[in-house]
């Protein structure tokens, strides 16, 4: 049997493809950005049809880096940006507009509506989501709401949705002829559309949205043939055998399969899951309750997740609108340049406040700032922030658990910075483990798909792959722990209230 598998990781501002063999190496790899479209303050969007362009092209370069024959790849994964809302056209193939992104908040005002109608808790209930701009439903709504003829155009049948797993699997699969128009559990549990409990589309949630069942994917297994896809210059189709949202693929990926088992994941914002088996687990602390993984017919594993919106991107904000630095990786060479920050704090709400506040009312603040205070210092707020949050989310955790981590997990591009993952074990007082592949999201795809086809045996042999590259011990003094992270407690409530009436209104001109 053939020994290598494909991922494909369509992320938040990159498509990858990565092909790893069965030690769960990375054998080559192909990458292409995309453009992030801010049509105007609050609102984020991305052009799918580039999404698809760019998926093409990195599946064909890395076969050719990889110098691999058809027979030599056993099955293809996929992992995605969740949430992020897709409506296309199901008999020409084209978007009826772009993706909305799951960063944007454009349809917070629909759901301070249904907040005061009091169906939160409801939703919640449902699925296990709060509401809130960041998942899918409302995205869906809007765009069914202001594209002209797209309500009428779904009423018939004639539209279909889905996040970038469900767009770049129908394409894959066929497109307008066959494809396959599918989702995951994990994906469709970050809709704020599927039941927890029955992992199908929710008929109370849909009539909620005013969203027909009709657009809605097919919701499968996260390890399991979906469909086919022929591969560029030959004749030989190839199972795509896995798909999982991008954070559960990273969990997937560190061999995080058990209750208790956690990970974090830092990339273009940051994600800790922790594993609560096959029981769904509600919080008491503001984390959300989401689907961990299904496998083949076997009952679905649950966790629990913090999520924060603003970790890598604010990386992306300091090069592209500040012009602090020209290339990410120069922030924490930028960084080192300075022994603190300067007593500046960075709370990034660009997006409001994700776990554990949920406050969509915040924005981001930099507080603190004296004249002292250089680009260096700023760059070092940035990273900190992320160490920050994290906590914060790890506080939400440790409540709810009742009893502290012993260690944290991480994975994800910014875990190659050490500054940050020293300042990470400093700041939470625990060790933080890198292993050596940090590309688990792409890796857990690769598993998800291989499981799938026979690639490996079960998940025993997938955690006997697993291997540390480094070790973070916290160096700081407790003393100055508590008084580090007391002072980003006090910044974190002057980024809160901010976005009122009057605030709306200015943002919204600030687009025309």
């Amino acid at each position: 049997m053939a020994e290598h598998v494909l991922a494909i990781d369509q992320g938040t501002t990159s498509t990858r493809a990565i092909v790893f063999d069965r030690a769960g190496t990375v054998v080559a790899t192909a990458q292409r950005e995309h453009e992030q479209i801010f049509p105007r303050a609050g609102w984020v969007e991305h052009d799918p049809m580039e999404i698809w362009t760019n998926t093409e092209w990195v599946i064909s370069a890395v076969l050719g880096k990889a110098h691999l024959q058809a027979s030599g790849i056993a099955a293809a994964g996929v992992t995605n940006q969740r949430e992020t809302a897709i409506v296309w056209d199901r008999r020409s193939g084209q978007p009826i507009f772009n993706a909305i992104v799951w960063q944007d908040t454009r349809t917070q005002p629909r759901l301070d509506a249904l907040a005061r109608d009091g169906v939160g808790d409801r939703v919640t209930e449902v699925t296990g989501l709060p509401l809130a701009t960041y998942f899918s439903a409302s995205k869906v709504a809007w765009i069914l709401e202001h594209v002209p003829g797209a309500r009428a155009d779904a009423e018939a049948g004639h539209l279909l949705f889905g996040t970038p797993d469900s767009w770049v699997v129908w394409n894959l699969t066929g497109g307008t002829s066959g494809g396959a128009h599918v989702t995951d559990v994990t994906n469709a549990s970050r809709t704020l559309l599927m039941d927890l409990q029955t992992l199908d589309w929710s008929d109370e949630m849909l009539a909620l949205w005013s969203i027909p069942r009709a657009m809605m994917p097919e919701i499968r297994s996260s390890s399991d043939v979906v469909g086919e896809l022929a591969l560029p210059g030959t004749a030989r189709e190839l199972p795509i055998a896995g798909i999982l949202g991008d954070q559960q693929a990273a969990t997937f990926g560190q061999a995080a399969f058990g209750v208790g088992d956690s990970k974090n994941t830092y990339g273009t914002g940051n994600f800790l899951l922790v594993g609560t088996g096959t029981e769904i687990v509600r919080s008491r602390h503001g984390l959300i309750t989401t689907v961990a993984y299904r496998l083949g017919d076997q009952p679905a594993h649950y966790a629990l997740e913090g999520s924060i919106a603003v970790t890598g991107s604010l990386v992306q904000w300091l090069r592209d609108n500040l012009g602090i630095i020209d290339r990410a990786q120069d922030v924490e060479t930028l960084a080192m340049t300075v022994e603190n920050a300067g007593g500046a704090y960075f709370v990034p709400a660009f997006s409001g406040l994700f776990a554990p506040y949920w406050r969509p009312d915040a924005r981001g603040a930099i507080v603190g700032l004296t004249r002292y205070v250089t680009r260096a210092h700023i760059a070092r707020a940035a990273l900190e922030s992320t160490a920050f949050q994290t906590r914060d989310v790890i506080e939400a955790v440790v409540g709810d658990a009742g009893r502290d981590l012993s260690e944290l997990r991480v994975d994800g591009g910014m875990t190659k910075n050490d500054l940050l993952m020293q300042f990470q074990a400093d700041i939470l007082g625990i060790p933080v483990v890198r292993p050596r592949v940090v590309e688990t999201t792409a890796l857990g795809a690769a598993y998800a798909a291989g499981l799938a086809v026979g690639v490996w045996s079960g998940l025993d042999e997938l955690r006997e792959h697993w291997q540390v590259d480094r070790r973070f011990e916290p160096a700081m003094s407790d003393e100055e722990r508590a008084r580090r992270y007391r002072l980003w407690k006090k910044a974190v409530t002057k980024s809160l209230d901010w976005v009122d009436d009057d605030a709306r209104t200015l943002m919204d001109t600030l687009g025309d």
